[in-house]
């Protein structure tokens, strides 16, 4: 028997927690720029000493993400048939991405030809008719090591191309078995109860670490990408189990605290191996290695919990300010990173201190947002290009979020 509260068909905490992850998802693209690791483009004075607080948030955001995008999910579903929440989802999600992928994301790739044109002035590149080569797939954009650059792309975007995919699969469980959240949620509490808070989620995360992301890694390329659609799918079911159960709120409430001691050793004890082995020397130990997977799979649940606990205790109101930035995260998701690599590529040439510059880009990053949600919401032709649908926002305040 499941411990549903007949009452619950909101969580705001999780609004919230969706509000901040998003939230520190555009903080981590705009380090993105400045830290070591590949991006679309970098500045010409790498930070090395960000790296440990990337890795604050690294390993679980998006995992948490897909955990709270099943909540919402979960809330949904018993409001709706199978066929009108498909449906409701594909109408929220694809024309979003197809905007993205054709208008939003293409300056991304077009500021990474071009600084690679100008790190490699003998590379043979043009930018000439960039976006009609982008579309067509005709760019031939190859750098010397013979990896090219696939058009057209959804960069950022793959986050919502497998939040699409993942809702059209639980759709097909949903037809053929309409008490799959009941059912999920019986097993969510039966495991996740005692020492198995802890120990199944890890060993599960360690695993797929071990064995998945040791031999694919991450793709974003759907097809393919095997590791990230066993951790992000397990994480979207599970949230949607867990969205509805009063015994999981209560047990996660209860052990926020040591969860967040175990996450915080966590991350440092992932942060001083990252640190040490950041040049590829020394050669970590295969056995180093293997260990390290756990710590890293240990950040990512303990870190969840002690999220989803302090949320469940502490985030329990609603409000103007939560209804407003809920419908905005949408829009926020869709253009930050395209106004990061703009604003990045073009304040670095000026020659500003580089606290300053990073000042700049983060502060101008969150005003592009605002604008951006602020316009398109007035705009009933650009609300379902952003996420909005064509409604006001007051018809949509009372509903969870569908991309959560």
């Amino acid at each position: 028997m499941t411990t549903t509260a007949p009452s619950i068909d909101r969580r705001y905490d999780l609004d919230w927690i969706r509000v901040g992850a998003f939230f520190l998802l555009i903080l981590y693209h705009t380090g993105m720029f400045y830290v070591p690791w590949e991006w679309h483009v970098k500045t010409p004075h790498v930070v090395e000493g960000l790296m440990p607080f990337m890795l604050l948030t690294n390993p679980w955001r998006l995992t948490l993400l897909f955990l709270v995008s099943g909540a919402a999910t979960r809330f949904m579903s018993d409001k709706t048939n199978v066929g009108k929440l498909t449906s409701a989802r594909v109408a929220r999600l694809l024309p979003p991405l197809l905007f993205a992928m054709f208008v939003i994301v293409p300056p991304q790739s077009y500021y990474q030809v071009v600084e690679y044109m100008a790190l490699h002035p003998g590379s043979g590149l043009s930018v000439d008719n960039f976006w009609v080569r982008y579309v067509t797939a005709s760019g031939h954009w190859c750098g010397a090591d013979g990896e090219c650059l696939t058009t057209p792309t959804w960069n950022h975007m793959w986050f919502v191309a497998y939040l699409l995919f993942y809702t059209l699969v639980l759709a097909l469980i949903l037809l053929v078995w309409r008490k799959a959240g009941e059912r999920i949620q019986q097993a969510a509490e039966y495991a996740l109860k005692g020492f198995g808070l802890f120990a199944w989620p890890i060993l599960f995360l360690g695993l797929l670490r071990a064995a998945l992301y040791a031999k694919y890694g991450e793709t974003h390329a759907l097809v393919g990408d095997h590791y990230v659609h066993a951790v992000s799918f397990s994480a979207f079911l599970l949230g949607f189990g867990l969205a509805k159960s009063e015994v999981l709120r209560e047990r996660l409430i209860a052990m926020r605290w040591p969860a967040l001691v175990l996450a915080v050793a966590a991350w440092v004890a992932w942060s001083v191996y990252v640190w040490t082995y950041r040049h590829d020397t020394p050669v970590p130990s295969p056995q180093l290695k293997l260990a390290m997977r756990f710590v890293f799979a240990s950040d990512t649940w303990c870190a969840i919990v002690a999220i989803l606990g302090f949320g469940a205790k502490h985030l329990t109101r609603g409000g103007p300010v939560l209804r407003y930035l809920t419908l905005g995260v949408f829009p926020f998701y869709l253009v930050h990173q395209t106004l990061i690599v703009v604003l990045a590529y073009h304040l670095s040439k000026l020659g500003l201190p580089q606290a300053l510059e990073g000042a700049i880009l983060v502060v101008a990053t969150f005003a592009g947002c605002f604008a951006t949600y602020e316009i398109a919401r007035r705009i009933p032709g650009a609300r379902i290009l952003f996420g909005l649908k064509g409604q006001p926002a007051e018809a949509r305040a009372s509903r969870p979020p569908a991309l959560a």
